[in-house]
């Protein structure tokens, strides 16, 4: 029942993107209205972590099986595809390499962060009892 509440929640999120898209003229997908308002609820704690944890656990499991009904698109348009394949893949490999470089940088920036708040911390107890 815990999964079925869960779900609920994100599906409720996920309805209320597509409200947001059908009442704002702008061409931003309906689940990137989602994403936001998901991402607000949970950082002004309007929905608890604990309420969409385990079922968001499971869909970011099953992703790689989302890209199957696209990839079946892909082959569909093939003629429309083929002309153009040189480019779509030089394309493809230089913004995944771009895509990893940041990520990963941003990743290293974040550990940093953290790891300097840690230590700051810790100085701060120290001078306290000390």
């Amino acid at each position: 029942m815990k999964y079925v509440r869960q779900f609920a929640v994100i599906l409720t999120v996920s309805f209320m993107g597509e409200v947001l898209k059908s009442l704002i003229p702008l061409q931003i997908p309906a689940s990137i209205y989602g994403l936001v308002l998901m991402l607000a609820a949970l950082c002004l704690h309007i929905i608890p972590l604990e309420a969409v944890r385990d079922a968001g656990k499971f869909l970011v499991e099953i992703m790689p099986l989302m890209f199957i009904p696209a990839a079946v698109g892909l082959t569909e348009a093939w003629d429309k595809i083929s002309p153009i394949l040189i480019q779509l893949i030089i394309v493809t490999a230089v913004s995944t390499i771009l895509v990893m470089i940041v990520s990963g940088h941003v990743t290293q920036l974040v550990i940093r962060m953290e790891s300097r708040k840690k230590k700051e911390r810790v100085t701060e107890h120290e001078r306290n009892i000390g």
